[in-house]
């Protein structure tokens, strides 16, 4: 489905279209389920997570999201990147406290082609520098938030953020950088994985 009807069906919905929600569902069914398998296929093996259980979780809590005005697709599928983090988050934690502190889910950034590193970054790693970063820079923390978790090209990232594409990209240039150096001195802390 095109952009622009999803936009009006997301709009309609908003609105108090129950019937907007009924055609919207299975569409956006679709997107979020290829969202969360390109997530989930930098997990470790054995991640406990299944596709469906994300995007069920994820479509769930987007649903009871009625008091949201969405803007249009890239805005709605903004909120569900950001959705999506919280839930492999959440699941994260839980894991490491079902292990007494081992075992933190791995996310391999290095199949991220948005975040180049050498290493592979825990979930719990990762959202521990975006909430950092989000304290003095929440821009560049939704933008790696966006496109790393929401899989958002350069040109939905700037809708959403509503930037320029060339102050997105520089933005962007820098916020990689960032996180690159956080994530690497994680890495050396004392305790770390």
């Amino acid at each position: 489905m095109a952009p622009p009807e999803v936009t009006q069906l997301l709009i309609a919905w908003g609105n108090g279209d129950e019937g907007a929600l009924a055609r919207l569902a299975p569409l956006v069914q679709v997107e979020l389920n290829r969202l969360a398998h390109h997530y989930l296929s930098r997990e470790r093996p054995g991640h406990t997570l299944q596709t469906m259980d994300l995007v069920n979780e994820a479509y769930l809590r987007l649903i009871d999201s009625n008091s949201l005005h969405w803007q249009g697709r890239a805005h709605f599928f903004g909120i569900a990147a950001s959705v999506m983090r919280r839930i492999l988050v959440d699941h994260a934690r839980r894991r490491k406290e079902l292990k007494h502190g081992g075992g933190a889910v791995q996310v391999s950034l290095t199949a991220a082609e948005q975040v180049p590193t050498e290493r592979g970054a825990d979930v719990l790693a990762l959202d521990e520098a975006l909430t950092k970063l989000a304290t003095f820079d929440p821009r560049k923390s939704q933008l790696i938030e966006l496109r790393f978790f929401g899989g958002l090209s350069e040109v939905e990232t700037a809708e959403v953020l509503k930037l320029s594409l060339r102050t997105l990209q520089r933005e962007w240039s820098l916020a990689r950088a960032w996180l690159y150096q956080e994530l690497r001195m994680d890495q050396h802390k004392p305790n770390s994985n």
